[in-house]
This record gives C-alpha cells, sequence and structure tokens, in this order.
C-alpha cells in the first residue's frame, strides 16, 4: 500500500488540485481517490495504464463531491458565482450532473403541496424579494416568510436526491470489494 501510495501521490494531487480549489479539500479527496483505487485493483482489467484508472476512481471521487457539497446549494443558492465555480471544477460532467439535478428539482417540486413550489420559484428560481411575492400573491410579507419556511421545510423532507446517490455509492463500492 506505502509504495502504492508514493507512486501514485504527486499524480493524482495534481489531477485533483486542478479541480478542486480548497487545498484541504483536495488533500483529503487526494488520500480517499488512493484508499479506494488501491482496494479496486483486483478489479482493474488492464485495458488501461494504472493511473489512467486511478485517475477515473478520482473523476467519480470529484463528481461525488460536487454533487454532495455544492451542486445541492443551487436551489437555495443566492451566489450567482457558484456557477461560475462549478464550471470551471467540473467540466463537461457539469451539465450532466446539473441536468440530473435538474431533473431531481422538478421532480421534487412536483410533489410539494401546491403553493409552496411556486413560493420557491418565486423566492429561489427568479429571485424576487419577499415584499414583491407578498404583493404579487396578495399575502402579507409575514404570511409570505411563513410559507416560505414551510415550504423549504417540506422541500427538504421531500427531497431524495443525495439518498438515492448514497446508495447507489454504497452498493457499487459493496461490489468493489468482493
Amino acid at each position: 500500500m506505502q509504495d502504492f501510495y508514493q507512486k501514485y501521490l504527486a499524480g493524482v494531487r495534481g489531477f485533483v488540485t486542478k479541480r478542486v480549489d480548497d487545498e484541504g479539500v483536495a488533500e483529503e479527496l487526494t488520500d480517499d481517490i488512493l484508499l479506494s483505487s488501491y482496494e479496486a485493483m483486483n478489479n482493474f482489467n488492464h485495458k488501461c495504464s494504472e493511473f489512467s484508472f486511478i485517475c477515473s476512481v478520482a473523476k467519480h471521487k470529484i463528481i461525488d463531491y460536487y454533487r454532495k457539497k455544492k451542486l445541492k446549494t443551487i436551489l437555495f443558492s443566492a451566489n450567482p458565482m457558484f456557477e461560475e465555480i462549478a464550471d470551471k471544477a467540473l467540466g463537461p460532467e457539469r451539465d450532466v450532473l446539473k441536468n440530473e439535478l435538474k431533473s431531481e428539482i422538478e421532480k421534487t417540486f412536483r410533489e410539494l403541496r401546491e403553493g409552496y413550489g411556486k413560493i420557491l420559484r418565486l423566492k429561489y428560481i427568479d429571485g424576487w424579494r419577499i415584499s414583491k411575492i407578498a404583493t404579487m400573491t396578495k399575502l402579507s410579507v409575514k404570511a409570505v416568510e411563513s410559507r416560505l419556511m414551510r415550504a423549504k421545510k417540506q422541500f427538504q423532507q421531500i427531497w431524495s436526491y443525495d439518498r438515492k446517490k448514497a446508495k447507489e455509492y454504497i452498493k457499487v463500492g459493496d461490489t468493489d470489494r468482493s
């Protein structure tokens, strides 16, 4: 294990730091990638170089990181810089993940209690202020704030994207070890 780690450490670290800006996260991901790669070497079929195999593991780990830590925040993010950061970090994978996430968000919106989807869209997608939403919906500001709070809570209860991905990851991880 130690020889494997030393052999690929610099290459994997370089691969990860080009895609992840946070040095601490890059270090943690590098260690996780090397450990997962080492454990998955018995599944390596030699159709590519060992380093290419490790980079494919790294790509999946990086995608999982952004899926869990960044992409979920699109719905509730007020920071327009996020998409630019995700563009730089993920490159082409971003489009696939963004479409997958958009589909899951739309599905969750359809499952929300009537009116909750509308109020979430007005606030977080269309970017309206609470006072403007109150005027548009003919509700008081306090009523809009209250509904918005309940709508976010219901959205979080219904949201299944991360739970499904975690289950898929566990299934894949279990098959890799057998």
